[in-house]
């Protein structure tokens, strides 16, 4: 058995609630991990509410977390380049709030001594969703691109790879977040009413390309800036995608997963001493609700970590 926590029914925060799970051995291609830190994200507390219900079902009892960091304890059959005692960080389909989960082998990667538990934890999802959000919307070296919510977990790593591919980013974010985004390379516009002449005035060549990774009804605003839907991707507006005409990229559509690619952009940045992985603010796992009501307040600096 391993200490958990989960929610037995779609409700608010407070129905996360510890619990006692089995986990069975590592199957094939799996490892087991001694969780030491968990990611949160904003699909935790949007799996919480129910809100997702139609595109992404849970059976009861649902422990979230997609994102881990710890040490392997065993590994299964089919598993090569993992051992008991590596310490790791990487990507799983749910229960990783807890203290032990199971993880497919090709979702991992080795953690170097030099990277803290909290923030490996932080890579995983921010990581694949940046790298596969940069290939899915085709922008190029030269080009600029322009982020909403570029100062949250998603958006931090995003202009960082978007940065190291000479790629110039223009990201929206509240003003006490803008030094924090100029320290990353970014140029910051404030959001709200005469966010498009803003944006204008930051970029007088244009926008070649905008993602929204805040959901907050941009979209309309997005496609007059580029001129057509098709320059612009939310991972945030599933409802305004459809609306609108713009693609949606949520990692379950049929687009293969970037997770091999992503790490090695991020451990790369790291290995050069520039990666950055502010924390906006990490809790006990016993905390989970605490951190899902703090996610779902949105204005975001950087990644919620829970430690275990």
């Amino acid at each position: 058995m391993t200490k958990a926590i989960a929610f037995p029914e779609f409700g608010g925060a407070d129905v996360l609630r510890p619990i006692d799970i089995e986990l069975p051995a590592p199957g094939p291609g799996q490892v087991r991990v001694a969780v030491r830190a968990v990611g949160v994200n904003p699909l935790d507390h949007k799996l919480r509410t129910g809100e997702l219900a139609g595109f992404f079902p849970v059976s009861f009892p649902y422990v979230p977390g997609f994102e881990v960091s710890g040490v392997v304890e065993a590994v299964g059959a089919e598993v090569s380049g993992f051992a008991p005692g590596d310490e790791v960080f990487g990507a799983l389909m749910g229960g990783g709030y807890a203290e032990r989960a199971l993880v497919d082998a090709a979702m991992l990667a080795h953690k170097p001594a030099t990277l803290g538990w909290a923030e490996a934890a932080a890579i995983p999802t921010a990581a694949e969703t940046s790298e596969r959000a940069l290939a899915v919307l085709g922008v190029r070296p030269g080009e600029t691109l322009l982020v909403h919510g570029a100062a949250g977990g998603v958006g931090t790593v995003l202009l960082q790879f978007a940065r190291a591919r000479g790629i110039t980013v223009v990201g929206t974010a509240s003003e006490s977040n803008h030094d924090h985004l100029r320290e990353l390379g970014a140029i910051p516009v404030t959001y709200g009413e005469g966010l498009a002449e803003r944006v204008r005035a930051a970029a007088p060549g244009g926008v070649d390309r905008v993602l929204d990774a805040a959901g907050r009804g941009v979209l309309p605003l997005s496609i007059e800036l580029v001129g057509g839907a098709d320059r612009v991707l939310t991972i945030a507006d599933i409802q305004g995608a459809q609306e609108h005409g713009v693609r949606f990229t949520g990692g379950a559509e049929g687009v293969e997963p970037y997770y091999t690619s992503a790490y090695a952009a991020a451990l790369a940045l790291h290995e050069a001493g520039t990666l950055r992985l502010p924390l906006h603010r990490v809790f006990p796992l016993a905390e989970a609700a605490e951190a899902q009501r703090v996610s779902e307040g949105g204005h975001l600096r950087g990644k919620i970590v829970l430690t275990v």
